[in-house]
């Protein structure tokens, strides 16, 4: 069973890796935390949370929901909780969700630091504790934590995102390591620009210059590399951050 966090827009990853998972036979639990969508300049999902959830049913597999907000520092062991006694045992966590607030350095608040390290570091560092603690030793155990660009070109105006973000790309081979005599792997990816409805056509058009094969990416581009991690074939790899950008930044 899977546990997909961040599922709350049919255009975003989460949604495209709930939907390839569930085609691939997974019993998949998704989280989402609408009220933020709601927040942001593109709004949630017209239909709501609950049609989503509905579409995804129609995959097949079996299927569990739970809203929280990972700004509260309870809400990730309520999500595994939750989400263990709606489907059973969870062998795979992908942590998708994410804060993001464009402030460059002299609009930085503390307020904004916290609340984003709250939802993108420390509620992903809970919810792998939470995974690891309830995990029975079984074969396929799958941990897949989702970083950005920040290492590879600056994003001097989404720095409460970057230093999250950063701090993602820096915990996965220390976490690959104390995980790895349990079986569970631990990756990160770096889906590169991905077209989720965020960007402005400005941007869309400063992203095109930079991608050699013409096109952002697509969320089913993650939802493959995501989907494959959690198969057997990927058994070996652990500790890595892939990233996974069609050649662009």
């Amino acid at each position: 069973m899977a546990v997909v966090t961040g599922v709350s827009r049919r255009v975003g990853i989460g949604f495209a890796v709930a939907h390839r998972l569930l085609s691939e036979g997974a019993a998949v639990a998704l989280h989402s935390w609408s009220p933020h969508d709601a927040e942001q300049p593109w709004g949630a999902d017209a239909a709501g949370v609950e049609s989503l959830v509905e579409e995804l049913r129609s995959c097949g597999g079996p299927i569990g929901h739970v809203e929280a907000d990972f700004a509260d520092p309870a809400a990730p062991e309520l999500v595994m909780a939750s989400t263990e006694s709606q489907l059973g045992h969870v062998d795979i966590l992908v942590c998708n969700h994410a804060r993001s607030s464009h402030l460059s350095l002299e609009e930085l608040t503390a307020t904004e630091l916290d609340l984003t390290f709250q939802v993108n570091t420390r509620a992903t560092l809970l919810l792998i504790k939470e995974l690891a603690r309830r995990h029975d030793g079984r074969s396929g155990g799958r941990v897949l934590m989702m970083t950005s660009g920040q290492h590879l070109s600056a994003m001097p105006e989404e720095l409460p995102y970057v230093a999250s973000k950063g701090a993602i790309h820096q915990l996965t081979a220390s976490l690959a390591a104390h995980l790895a005599p349990r079986g569970i792997t631990v990756n990160s990816i770096n889906p590169g620009a991905t077209d989720t409805g965020y960007a402005d056509e400005n941007l869309r058009q400063k992203v095109l210059a930079l991608e050699p094969q013409g096109r952002w990416g697509m969320p089913e581009d993650a939802a493959r590399l995501i989907a494959w991690l959690c198969s057997d074939d990927a058994r070996w790899i652990t500790g890595q951050v892939i990233n996974s950008t069609g050649g662009g930044p």
